[in-house]
């Protein structure tokens, strides 16, 4: 298993035996929070608290509308007429708060003393948002009222937001000259065309086609000039519109609200790329990308403190809370609009331990290839876009980038969720991080019509812990399609279960483990093989690749070019599947088949996994078994948990089976569900590998089982099933997905039969029968 780099810069994690949730150390780090909310979960410092702006902090600009039309009704005295800077302000009053008893009654201007100017100013640096808690302890600290202390840090957020605006302002502006020089250039041509050949004046028949050039080029740039109006107008909230006549310019201005010689690029250090960007269309995409970026961050950490009334507990087996959705309308607004008609949403949140760092954990997030590898099973693709921002002095610190993925659950019943999103990430606090995602469909796609899902703000908080590990809060929210998904996977949908915060959660604490083991010294082993240290890595990165290519046969994503077949004879719930394997050195070439099947099964998942990785009665169900038992050669643990590990099987009878084959097997099992990867691999090609060879060119053809837990809300589970003896409903039951690759012809030309076919589905049903039998005569 290859992470390269992951560990890099972190803090020395090591395995303990068992997780300490609930030392001290924990209960002290997660005291102190002071954020305004019912019931905040007490997951960060007060300094994390700072992140939560209020919505009518981020509208300054009905601020400075009520401040203005009340300063110009005081009437004061000639000698208090003087300029202020955005650092005065009324001694203990507001514009908006005069008197209203004696409205002509004169206020008294404070002008704060340079020393307290400077104060504002650091604590402005670090904290543009102070809650009431810091604004009382600076008040106190500065000798003054905590009403001018808020009133100043309202009008210092208004200066910077003005200053912004005034620099996009006069981007536009310098664009629209640009637009009008040219076009009064060509209309100089067109009064005065000449000919290009000898340089006089050319007749009105030779210039027809340079006029109509001139004209297209100039519809071309009024369409562009009414797009730029368009994306303004929604960047500041108004209408925005381009005058006609020569001398017509693109005003953009708010105003001089008396705020001078603000720098708005010094300003804000983290997203100078943004501000600076010399394309005007690209310029106002990236200031809205990075206002959906705050909000979206704003709403990540506020969904991932408060509990009730936005978080209730849940009825549903496997699910500890539920969100409250009319809550989450009137708290939120809408950041990317209006769920669209007919889609569905499903909301979740996880917290939990994990056995890695902080910086690391973030560098894998920001990086899309480790970011795939450390969720094999969930991201079928990901790729990074476009880079934003890069981050502040060389950290992840401010780091905003466009994202594509392809989500998926192993099931060919479940489409694969493609989302287009915006990943920000951010800190906090000395060792506290929080990363963000959030759909741009509204922003970037053509026609948000054809979008079949769409992320809301999701991700995760992180929170380094003294032991090594970190604390973890993970959220997810997205709406979706439901009529896509087969009606035995839309109860789990709905409950998170299966793109839920417990799957992905679960996911990382179980691949942090495994890493942390590959890291240490030594590798936990039950067998008494003479397999080296070296033997025992070189046989887990091979169980890697074969695992990550057993879930990339299930569904249809644009990892491997798969053609869907619909061949007669085939059950409705069956998905065919073929390639060829032409070049790649860990398959063998051919035409490659894959099936797959997902089914209910009434019994629980943990009996059906049991069942199903007992290598003395495996012959009950596999074909490679010859019908004999089988025999494990070796054993490597992969976590504390003896369901995580890689073995290696062969024929009891005699030392090899009569194929001279042996079986690597992979066992996953977390909290989200259990898997069981296996594939036939030559015993010399074996030898190489546990002697410490390069697994690379290992030939293999995995196939293997998802295990996942019912959820109560797909109904009556034995109606479902058809037997009406099921006891207790639905309760134990679960959900089962069968898939094999099986190599039908060793010829990459060759052509598909229909008996391939018939075999490779006679095959997955004869295998699913049997282990229905056998595991739900007992339950």
């Amino acid at each position: 298993m290859s992470f390269g780099g992951l560990f890099e810069g972190g803090t020395g994690a090591r395995l303990g035996g068992e997780i300490p949730f609930s030392s001290p150390a924990m209960a002290a780090a997660g005291a102190g929070s002071n954020v305004s909310q019912p019931h905040h979960r007490s997951f960060t410092s007060s300094a994390l608290s700072l992140a939560l702006r209020t919505n009518s902090e981020r509208n300054p600009m009905a601020t400075i509308g009520a401040a203005a039309g009340a300063l110009d009704s005081i009437n004061v005295k000639d000698d208090e007429i003087e300029s202020r800077s955005g650092s005065d302000n009324l001694e203990g009053n507001s514009g908006d708060d005069l008197d209203q008893d004696n409205p002509r009654k004169r206020k008294r201007y404070h002008r704060h003393t340079p020393q307290q100017i400077q104060e504002l100013e650091a604590l402005f640096k670090e904290c543009p948002h102070p809650d009431e808690k810091q604004r009382l302890e600076l008040s106190k600290r500065l000798c003054l009222e905590s009403r001018q202390v808020k009133f100043w840090f309202q009008n210092r957020r208004t200066q910077m937001k003005t200053q912004i605006e005034r620099h996009e302002n006069t981007i536009l502006r310098q664009e629209n000259d640009k637009l009008r020089a040219e076009n009064m250039s060509m209309r100089e041509a067109m009064r005065n065309p000449i000919c290009s050949n000898c340089g006089s004046p050319a007749m009105i028949g030779e210039s027809s086609l340079e006029e109509q050039h001139l004209r297209i080029e100039n519809a071309r740039l009024k369409e562009e000039l009414d797009r730029v109006c368009t994306l303004a107008g929604k960047f500041l909230g108004r209408p925005v519109s381009s005058t006609s006549g020569p001398n017509a310019s693109l005003e953009l201005g708010v105003g001089n609200n008396g705020f001078t010689g603000l720098n708005p690029v010094a300003a804000l250090p983290e997203f100078t790329s943004v501000v600076s960007s010399p394309r005007i269309d690209r310029s106002i995409e990236r200031s809205m990308l990075l206002e959906l970026a705050l909000g979206a961050m704003d709403e990540l950490v506020k969904m991932a403190q408060m509990e009730e009334p936005l978080w209730l507990p849940s009825l549903d087996c496997g699910v500890k809370e539920t969100l409250n959705f009319d809550e989450y309308h009137r708290v939120f607004p809408h950041c990317i609009g209006m769920k669209p008609s007919g889609f569905v949403s499903e909301a979740s949140r996880e917290t939990g331990m994990v056995i890695i760092n902080s910086l690391a954990l973030v560098e894998t997030l920001m990086d899309a290839t480790r970011w795939a590898d450390m969720f094999p099973g969930i991201i079928a693709r990901a790729a990074i876009t476009d880079i934003i921002s890069s981050g502040m002095g060389g950290t992840r610190n401010g780091a905003l980038q466009l994202m594509r993925a392809e989500l998926q659950v192993l099931s060919p019943l479940v489409p694969i969720r493609e989302v287009n999103f915006l990943r920000f990430c951010k800190q906090h606090a000395e060792g506290i991080w929080a990363v963000v995602d959030v759909s741009i469909d509204g922003i970037r796609e053509s026609n948000p019509s054809s979008v079949s899902c769409r992320r809301l703000p999701s991700g995760c908080l992180v929170q380094d812990m003294p032991n090594g590990y970190c604390k973890v809060t993970w959220v997810e929210h997205a709406e979706y399609d439901e009529t896509r998904v087969h009606r035995l996977y839309r109860g789990l949908l709905q409950s998170g279960m299966g793109f839920g915060a417990q799957r992905w959660l679960a996911t990382l604490q179980r691949q942090c483990e495994c890493l942390a083991i590959l890291m240490s010294s030594s590798i936990v082993s039950r067998d008494n093989s003479a397999i080296t240290p070296s033997g025992r890595r070189s046989m887990l990165k091979l169980a890697q690749r074969m695992t990550a290519n057993f879930c990339a046969g299930i569904c249809t994503s644009s990892v491997h070019k798969w053609n869907k077949l619909c061949a007669p004879g085939v059950g409705e719930d069956v998905r065919v599947l073929t390639r060829q394997s032409l070049d790649d050195p860990g398959e063998p070439p051919g035409v490659v088949l894959s099936a797959a099947t997902s089914v209910w099964l009434a019994a629980s998942p943990h009996r059906v996994f049991d069942f199903l990785r007992d290598e003395r009665i495996r012959s009950e169900w596999d074909i490679l078994s010859n019908g004999g038992p089988m025999q494990e050669m070796a054993h490597i643990a992969k976590g504390h948990d003896n369901g995580n590990a890689v073995s290696l099987l062969r024929a009891a009878t005699g030392g090899t089976n009569q194929s001279g084959m042996l079986i690597l097997q992979e066992t996953c099992m977390d909290a989200s569900g259990l898997m069981i990867v296996y594939a036939p691999v030559d015993i010399p090609a074996m030898h190489v590998v546990m002697t410490g060879g390069d697994s690379t060119y290992v030939a293999l053809l995995p196939s293997g089982f998802i295990i996942v837990p019912d959820s109560p809300r797909n109904g009556n589970a034995s109606a479902r099933s058809g037997s009406p003896t099921v006891r207790g409903g639905n309760a134990g039951g679960c959900l089962l997905t069968v898939a094999f690759q099986i190599l039908v012809n060793s010829l990459p030309t060759a052509k598909l039969t229909v008996e391939s076919v018939e075999t490779v589905n006679n095959l997955i049903a004869c295998t699913v029968q049997k282990i229905k039998a056998a595991v739900q005569c007992e339950s």
